[in-house]
Formats: structure tokens, C-alpha cells, sequence
């Protein structure tokens, strides 16, 4: 199981790198191998301003849908359109060009309550 120690990460099985006030956000490793072969990721959420924990994309997977949910409030600048294209990159690298959004984020204070990798580690059970 592959949960690199540099980034943050979710109750909800996202990953989160920090870089100044933008957070790039995915899925983990256990998230993708859990939904198993990802069809499509649709987020129609660009240039909106969300709180934390709201819903702003879905994963399909060949057996399920999935809500992908704010890690951090605010404003989501970009999305990774490359995976309209090809979604099995969040299968293949979930932690690189498997990204989904980027987030100017507007409270620092958020991001002490995302997980370390050992806390997510401990989550899962790994």
C-alpha cells in the first residue's frame, strides 16, 4: 500500500499536498484500489468557493459511484482535465498525474485537522 509521508490526508480517503495556500487533492492508493477500475471523474465545481467536507466531484468506478468531498474550504482553481480523457491515471497514479483538483485554500487552520500518513495508516488498517 503506497501512502507517501509528505502529504495529508482524509478521513474520506483523499490525499492532500500542500504548496503556499493551494492544495492539490486526489485519491489514495487504498481509495482506487477499493472502487476498483475508474470509468470517470466528473468535478463541475471549477471557480466555485466551497466549505470543507462539501461535495464538489464524483468517481465512477465499473462497480460504484463515489462522492469526492472538500478537504479544505475554498475557491477550486483547477481541475485536471486530463482525466476526462483518461481516469485509469487515478488507478495507475493516484498520487501524480492521478490528481483532481487544486484548491486556493482560505483557512490555514483546516489542514491541522488533516491526517498524517501514520494516521492513515492506522485508518485503514495498514
Amino acid at each position: 500500500m503506497n501512502i507517501p509521508a509528505n502529504l495529508k490526508y482524509t478521513k474520506d480517503h483523499e490525499w492532500v499536498a500542500i504548496d503556499g495556500d493551494v492544495a492539490t487533492v486526489g485519491i489514495t492508493d487504498f481509495a482506487q484500489k477499493e472502487l476498483g477500475d475508474i470509468v470517470y471523474v466528473e468535478v463541475e465545481t471549477l471557480d466555485q468557493t466551497m466549505d470543507k467536507d462539501e461535495v464538489f466531484g464524483t468517481v465512477e468506478a465499473v462497480k460504484t459511484v463515489s462522492d469526492l468531498f472538500l478537504p479544505l474550504s475554498g475557491e477550486i482553481i483547477e481541475f485536471n482535465d486530463s482525466l476526462e480523457r483518461k481516469p485509469e491515471t487515478v488507478n495507475t497514479d493516484p498520487y501524480g498525474d492521478g490528481w483532481m483538483i487544486k484548491v486556493k485554500f482560505s483557512n490555514p487552520e483546516e489542514v491541522a485537522d488533516l491526517l498524517s500518513s501514520d494516521d492513515y495508516k492506522n485508518l485503514i488498517g495498514a
